[in-house]
């Protein structure tokens, strides 16, 4: 491959996640300065759009059908996905839970659980979409799948290194868990619907559900209530438990299961 390819690969992918970037950016600014749209429009609007402007930029800039978005399998693959992932989490939280860092208040309340898991889609299908559907793609293409999850995972930490109570261990600790377990369950099934099942089933659990800090973010709705005591790197402190040894761990299983499946279908397994 030459260098000319590699750069113009890289460039197309930057340019089309500046592209939809710039798009949402403005839409989001006019729904909530000029329409006051609502928390469940909202999510709703990022979902058609992000949707829309990756589809149309891979067959007018790629030239090519987006085969990650096949329709056919979505459905199946989307609720598998939540289902992983809020599995995901509540293994995470029985995992604190058991340690003595983690206790159970009470329950909350369903007011807002709509337009929240709404949001917690809106915002996985947007996230999927630029770092496994462009960048992790890219690389996969250019270098491998292997480097591509690499790639994919550091990038993913370090840009929530600027979330509210991010530390080391936190960007760390996405890196790890969120980055390298959905990039390996996009090269699975080489669709994205997995991958966004997971992320939105994960964040839906942690804020949503359980009333968790999602990645230094409060909830602001949720159907359980609890408290954490102790370490940091037990409880994730103020970036929230998917800072914890308990989520990594929980998560490396997981993605471990995803990279079997990637092994066995690539033809040398080491694709």
């Amino acid at each position: 491959m030459t260098l000319k390819t590699v750069l113009v690969r890289l460039g197309l992918m930057l340019l089309g996640i500046i592209v939809l970037v710039a798009i949402l950016g403005a839409v989001q600014s006019f729904m909530l300065f000029v329409l006051h749209a609502s928390d469940a429009v909202a999510g709703v609007v990022i979902i058609a759009v992000s949707l829309g402007v990756y589809v149309g930029w891979v067959r007018l800039v790629e030239r090519r059908e987006p085969a990650e978005l096949a329709p056919r399998p979505a459905a199946r693959e989307v609720m598998l996905g939540l289902a992983i992932g809020i599995a995901l989490f509540t293994a995470t939280i029985g995992s604190l839970a058991a340690l003595g860092v983690y206790a159970f208040h009470g329950f909350g309340s369903w007011a807002g659980v709509g337009p929240a898991f709404m949001i917690v889609a809106g915002a996985a299908v947007l996230e999927e979409l630029l770092f496994r559907g462009w960048l992790f793609r890219t690389v996969r293409d250019l270098w491998g799948t292997w480097i591509a999850v690499g790639v994919s995972a550091l990038v993913f930490g370090l840009l929530h290194a600027f979330n509210p109570g991010a530390t080391l261990v936190s960007t760390i600790a996405i890196a790890l868990e969120a980055g390298v377990l959905l990039s390996v369950a996009y090269a699975a099934t080489n669709r994205l619907w997995l991958p966004i099942g997971l992320h939105a089933g994960w964040n839906f659990a942690e804020g949503t559900i359980f009333g968790t800090t999602v990645s230094g973010h409060v909830s602001r709705a949720a159907l359980l209530r609890g408290e954490f005591h102790g370490a940091p790197w037990l409880t994730g402190g103020a970036f929230g438990p998917e800072a914890s040894v308990a989520a990594v761990a929980v998560c490396l299983l997981a993605a471990a299961v995803f990279a079997t499946r990637v092994v066995r279908t690539s033809r040398f397994g080491l694709q």
